[in-house]
């Protein structure tokens, strides 16, 4: 995600040489399935058979991702990085399919202008990446926060970001989020670090009640149904 543009690494990987092809990428467009979640139309998705060929894909996408150097960084990432990993297991004794994501999300870090000394095109960056964390921070806020005195979750402005529309279910709904950080040893960067500190014991209130997502129906009715007589019994 660049200055709030959404841009596939995968596709640039694949057509860098094509000057045409990069001049006329397809458009990608975040799409809130439901229950389904959240996906990328016009993202490309490839394939693999075990986790080296994934770290491969990985590692050569991430070739493709803009940086530069601060005063503050030698390789200041310039955007936020966003791998999406999709699994699917049929279980042959229940007739059941299980769908899950995991979402692995680099985060570009906020910046002091006054610090980082960027100007011009960078500078335009920085501003898009602190605007996208505080928009990031704002949900993270409001989903720590939990419901109000009438048990009902605020209204999340998921969609006043690219970076926010991404992520809504890897913060929400039935998702366990995760958030490691860096922390710089410089005492120069105690504010930065303070920041980022705050960011992670926020995302650390947020409780979600993670669930399997199943496409089986019938399945699905069955256990209703058992649990319906099981407290008719009780």
């Amino acid at each position: 995600i660049y200055c709030n543009e959404l841009n596939d690494l995968f596709y640039a990987k694949d057509n860098h040489r094509d000057k045409v092809k990069m001049k006329n990428k397809p458009k990608l467009e975040v799409k809130d399935l439901g229950k389904a979640g959240v996906t990328v139309k016009g993202v490309v998705e490839k394939t693999v058979d075990d986790s080296d060929e994934m770290m491969e894909l990985f590692n050569e996408g991430n070739k493709y991702r803009v940086v530069h150097a601060t005063a503050m960084n030698a390789e200041s990432s310039r955007s936020h990085s966003v791998f999406t990993i999709k699994t699917e297991n049929f279980n042959l004794t229940t007739k059941e399919t299980h769908r899950g994501k995991l979402c692995i999300i680099d985060l570009a870090g906020s910046e002091r202008v006054k610090k980082s000394e960027v100007k011009g095109e960078q500078l335009a960056e920085a501003v898009a990446i602190n605007n996208s964390l505080m928009a990031l921070g704002s949900v993270i806020r409001a989903l720590s926060e939990g419901p109000g005195k009438d048990g009902k979750m605020p209204h999340i402005d998921f969609r006043s970001n690219k970076l926010t529309h991404v992520m809504k279910d890897s913060l929400g709904g039935t998702s366990k989020t995760l958030m490691f950080v860096n922390c710089s040893p410089s005492g120069w960067n105690a504010e930065e670090t303070r920041g980022s500190l705050d960011y992670a014991s926020r995302v650390k209130s947020i409780t979600n009640e993670v669930g399997k997502n199943t496409d089986n129906a019938e399945v699905t009715t069955l256990k209703a149904e058992i649990k319906a007589l099981k407290q008719k019994v009780g």
